[in-house]
């Protein structure tokens, strides 16, 4: 993430002491450029919601009684929004499982520092990959054909190309996948629903 890029931080806290310590801790994060805002009751974060879209949303996951996460995020549109769980007390993990970080009462600022980083290095990975490239449909249609149990030469004469061809597709694949070998483009090809079950169940 661009360091320049001020980052929205809503802190949703009913304790002031614990909503304005971790405000200030976030200011304190060298090249973060943080800009907590600080809200005291379900009703606030709402209503801000629905006005900005913050970059992270920090919040007790006991905010006003029980946050409902799943429910808010529904509500919300969040799924840009990156959620971390303030825990001050006793939470069952279980309860975490919903955020995609979680920051404790007791945390020094350098826990607090890599959490914060790792969850928005997770994001650009995530953009780096969505940018990785793409198969071609000539590559989807080889792939098909490979896990079908075909080999070169069929799968030449099917596609209407040279063996020296179809090598040369089924390398660029292997680039762009990082997939090697033909159980791992088999499982790839039923993930992405290139082929059915139906199609391979006699090769396999």
């Amino acid at each position: 993430m661009n360091n320049n890029i001020s980052l929205k931080i809503v802190v949703a806290e009913t304790s002031v002491i614990v909503r304005s310590g971790l405000a200030a801790v976030l200011k304190r994060i060298p090249n973060l450029n943080a800009h907590p805002i600080e809200v005291s009751s379900p009703e606030a974060l709402q209503n801000f919601i629905h006005l900005h879209t913050p970059d992270i949303v920090i919040v007790n996951p006991t905010f006003g009684g029980w946050f409902d996460l799943p429910s808010f995020k529904t509500n919300h549109n969040g799924n840009s929004i990156k959620y971390i769980a303030l825990v001050c007390s006793v939470i069952d993990n279980n309860a975490l499982k919903e955020y995609d970080e979680s920051i404790a009462i007791c945390d020094d600022i350098e826990m607090i520092t890599t959490k914060i980083n790792r969850l928005l290095h997770t994001e650009e990975e995530d953009e780096k990959d969505s940018k990785q490239e793409t198969l071609s449909q000539r590559e989807k249609e080889i792939i098909t054909c490979v896990v079908k149990g075909m080999t070169n030469k069929a799968i030449a004469d099917k596609l209407y190309l040279s063996i020296h061809t179809v090598i040369t597709h089924r390398r660029n694949i292997a680039r762009k996948l990082q997939i090697h070998s033909p159980a791992g483009l088999t499982i790839y090809a039923i993930v992405n629903k290139l082929v059915e079950l139906s199609d391979i169940k006699d090769t396999l």
